[in-house]
């Protein structure tokens, strides 16, 4: 079987890492690097140079004719690139979030199945052996559940930049958030029924009518809960910036990631560093003491950020040469991206969004 061609379309920070997971995959061959910009060279460069580079992803569909494309682009292009390339056949993989809208989301499903194309989303954490720990041990807490996460980034430099061109389509509470919903749909497979979130602009440096700071609340068919807290940008505090709990009648369980706790907050390898997991069992004597020693599981399996995106290059790769049915992958990505919506409606209106 010939490799897989695959365009890259968008050269600049987790890019790089799946370009990197593509030169290594031997049943993939980059055809092409897009970008407008001079990250393509650089990428190019890191890779060994041998890649034939683009300005404009029309032009590298076009001459290239690539079986597969990777977007890694800003939210607002996904959609448009994502249909240009099913126009000429390709499978997708694509960064969360799908696209910026629910509609455009939906477009793309739609045109992938009438050209029975694979379109799968970069959902990093359902690769990682510790996260799916993780979200194994929180459903054998009982229900309800207390779940309680954040990501907040105290950006400066080339990070600030980056932080500000997303924002000039998306909040970081929907950008960042559709991972962390998209955990706690997991954790507790019920149905979110409400949601609330509060925002703040705490820079003259973005758009006017976006905010940097925000946090959303969940609540869930079940009777469980959630928040989650994402702030950008080079006022937000790092005091406490990686926090993984989730609270339920048996206990609790959390991720502790000490090292990545003291590095820098916007460095991408820390936001999926875990390190350890530490279980708390909530069981009492007949003297209200705990019978059960808090449990610490330090999985062997750690991969680091670019071997997490190889690893969601080979899911990629089985779905397209197995032929995956991977409609519940697709579900579950405009899901997450349908609450991180309504979480941003309820910011900018003050009010409850009650989900249908």
């Amino acid at each position: 079987m010939n490799p897989i061609k695959i365009l890259i379309i968008g050269c600049g920070n987790i890019s790089a890492s799946h370009a990197k997971a593509y030169h290594e995959i031997p049943e993939f061959e980059i055809c092409g690097l897009v970008s407008r910009g001079e990250s393509k060279t650089t990428l190019n460069q890191q890779l060994g140079g041998q890649y034939e580079l683009f300005d404009n992803y029309m032009e590298a569909l076009r001459i290239s004719k690539p079986d597969a494309v990777c977007i890694s682009t800003y939210p607002d292009t996904h959609e448009a690139i994502a249909l240009e390339a099913l126009k000429h056949h390709c499978h997708i993989f694509v960064e969360k979030p799908l696209a910026d809208t629910i509609a455009g989301s939906e477009r793309i499903i739609a045109a992938a199945k009438k050209n029975n194309r694979k379109v799968v989303v970069g959902y990093i954490l359902r690769h990682h052996p510790s996260w799916t720990r993780f979200v194994t041990e929180a459903r054998a807490l009982g229900k309800p559940l207390v779940m309680r996460m954040n990501l907040n980034q105290q950006s400066q430099g080339y990070m600030w930049n980056v932080h500000k061109n997303l924002m000039q389509s998306l909040s970081p509470i929907v950008d960042c958030g559709v991972h962390y919903i998209d955990i706690m749909c997991q954790m507790t497979q019920s149905k979110p029924i409400s949601v609330s979130a509060i925002g703040v602009r705490l820079s003259d440096e973005i758009p006017q009518e976006n905010y940097n700071y925000g946090q959303l609340q969940i609540r869930f068919e079940d009777g469980s809960v959630g928040w989650y807290e994402a702030g950008w940008g080079p006022m937000i505090s790092d005091n406490a910036f990686f926090i993984k709990d989730v609270i339920g009648p048996m206990g609790a369980v959390s991720i502790v990631a000490k090292k990545a706790a003291t590095s820098q907050s916007d460095r991408i390898e820390g936001h999926t560093k875990t390190e350890k997991i530490k279980i708390h069992f909530s069981d009492l004597d007949d003297s209200n003491e705990f019978t059960r020693k808090d449990q610490w599981i330090d999985l062997q399996d750690e991969p680091d950020h670019e071997a997490l995106c190889k690893r969601e290059q080979l899911f990629f790769l089985k779905s397209i040469k197995e032929d995956l049915d991977i409609s519940s992958h697709q579900f579950d990505a405009i899901n997450s991206l349908k609450i991180a919506l309504a979480c941003d409606e309820s910011v900018r209106t003050g009010k409850t969004i009650v989900l249908s």
